[in-house]
């Protein structure tokens, strides 16, 4: 029996999907099949009840994942002792990453990441929040980076910074002769939004409702740059993070205008798998993220 294989039983359990199993360990499908046969005919038990309609473990293969995950902690952990004792810092750190960070936040962060350590191999995977939950949740990846961070008793939250959201519009609409409006001013106005489940949108919806302000939504996007595009064919006007839009203005396809007198931040956090051990490589890639 090899500790990979009590690994890949481990992410089954946890995934119920034997496809993202397969994805974590970079194997196929199949040789998940085969890993869980070989530790059921060496422990002579059935460990999972297989059933097209759902995914269960049996009592045995309960037991299994709850010694196998101690295993497998314990040896992450001398595995990164050990590395931390040689100051070896390499490895893959799989992030799943809303648009925005990864297009706009993460890159300058990144690329001092990868200069300092050049043998870290940094997967990345853009996704809609509610994934990243899930790809962490389910140990499809190490580390998940979102916007408006949700506690969850599962997870470690590391809070990173606040953006700041600004009104953008065409350059040739009317509030783009301010450098700063009231908030009361966008009332009645065509507005294109991020679609209602994007952490950003309720957080915006909550803003403008809690200022009696009413919009016209006009177009729904799940991603900063096709919201942006919208908004540069005059669809309408939208709050997005300063960050987002440097370009933009400076090319001056769009206008960038402050509300003022209100708090308009989009905190910003690294989440990661409660118990989860961090290599070397993911703790200074946290430890850059922060500074």
């Amino acid at each position: 029996m090899q500790i990979e294989s009590l690994k890949v039983f481990c992410d089954l359990a946890e995934t119920e999907s034997f496809t993202k199993a397969a994805l974590i360990n970079n194997v196929t499908q199949s040789a998940v099949s085969q890993q869980i046969s070989s530790l059921e005919r060496q422990f002579k038990s059935l460990l999972i009840e297989r059933s097209k309609k759902k995914f269960r473990l049996t009592r045995e293969g309960q037991v299994l994942y709850e010694f196998s995950k101690q295993i497998i902690q314990t040896y992450d952990s001398l595995h990164n002792r050990l590395q931390e004792i040689k100051d070896i810092i390499s490895g893959t750190i799989r992030v799943a990453t809303i648009y925005s960070i990864g297009l706009h936040d993460l890159p300058p962060y990144l690329k001092k990441f990868l200069k300092t350590y050049p043998t870290v191999n940094v997967h990345l995977e853009y996704r809609r929040a509610n994934q990243v939950y899930e790809d962490v949740l389910s140990n499809v990846v190490d580390l998940g980076l979102v916007a408006y961070p949700t506690r969850d008793p599962k997870l470690e939250l590391v809070p990173l910074r606040k953006d700041t959201l600004v009104l953008i519009c065409h350059p040739q609409h009317p509030l783009a002769r301010n450098k700063a409006v009231k908030i009361s001013l966008l009332a009645g106005q065509k507005f294109v939004s991020f679609e209602p489940d994007i952490p950003t949108r309720k957080a915006i919806d909550k803003v403008l409702k809690d200022h009696g302000v009413e919009v016209q939504t006009v177009m729904e996007f799940d991603n900063i740059e096709t919201v942006k595009r919208a908004v540069e064919i005059e669809a309408g006007i939208s709050l997005v993070p300063q960050g987002t839009i440097t370009q933009e203005v400076a090319k001056q396809t769009l206008a960038e205008v402050k509300i003022e007198g209100v708090e308009l931040v989009r905190p910003l956090a690294a989440i990661y798998k409660k118990n989860k051990i961090l290599s070397p490589a993911m703790k200074q890639f946290l430890a850059i993220l922060k500074s």
